[in-house]
Formats: C-alpha cells, sequence, structure tokens
C-alpha cells in the first residue's frame, strides 16, 4: 500500500481507483477487516472509490456488502471481503472506462442513455 503524492493525484483527477475492503466511510485506514469486525459490524464489505488528496476519501464508485455472520471470525470475514473486491474492482473499471458517468460534489453518478428513438 502507498500513498500517492497531491501532486501525482492531482495530475489524474477522477482517474485513480482504489478498493478498500470496507463499506467507506466507516473504517478507513490499516486493518479495515479487523477493526469492523472488532466493533461488531452486522454488514461489511468493500469499496471502489477515486482516489483523492485524502485517505480512503474520494467519490465511491461502488460498493458491494455481505452480512457478517455469528459463524464468522476476522479471517473469515476478510475472506469474504476479498471475494467480493474481485468482482468489485472489475465492475467499477467497466463503469469508469464507459466514461457514462459524472462526479457532483463526492457522488459518482452514472448519466441516464439518451434514446435515439
Amino acid at each position: 500500500m502507498r500513498l500517492l503524492s497531491p501532486e501525482f493525484v492531482a495530475a489524474f483527477p477522477n482517474r485513480i481507483l482504489n478498493i478498500h475492503p470496507a463499506l467507506l466511510p466507516a473504517f478507513p485506514g490499516l486493518e479495515a477487516q479487523e477493526q469492523a469486525f472488532a466493533y461488531g459490524v452486522k454488514v461489511a464489505g468493500c469499496t471502489v472509490h477515486f482516489v483523492d488528496e485524502g485517505v480512503d476519501h474520494g467519490a465511491i464508485i461502488l460498493q458491494r456488502a455481505i452480512p457478517v455472520l455469528d459463524t464468522d471470525d476476522a479471517h473469515s470475514l476478510a475472506e469474504q471481503i476479498l471475494a467480493e473486491e474481485h468482482l468489485a474492482y472489475s465492475e467499477a473499471i467497466a463503469r469508469v472506462a464507459s466514461g457514462e458517468y459524472e462526479i457532483r460534489g463526492r457522488r459518482y453518478v452514472k448519466r441516464s442513455s439518451q434514446s435515439t428513438d
């Protein structure tokens, strides 16, 4: 994991993606799965967001949630979140590559398709 310089991030606004193993804005930073489990959440997941100058702070592109079962431990929860991360990152890349979105404030908003009928 690396923090990018503000100059680098500014050169690529809303073009750098990050995946985080928590439902941001909850549990930013390191050991997010362990933080969520220790906190006792009933729903966990992952977030794909644009990188900005803050840590785990940029506009959220998508999130995937999973239930935290009574039988889960921190390790099983991390494994389930990782499986969702693989799906979420691919989906987020496709969304951004389509170019059919805009950022309004901190919100990722998909543009509606224009009918050509």
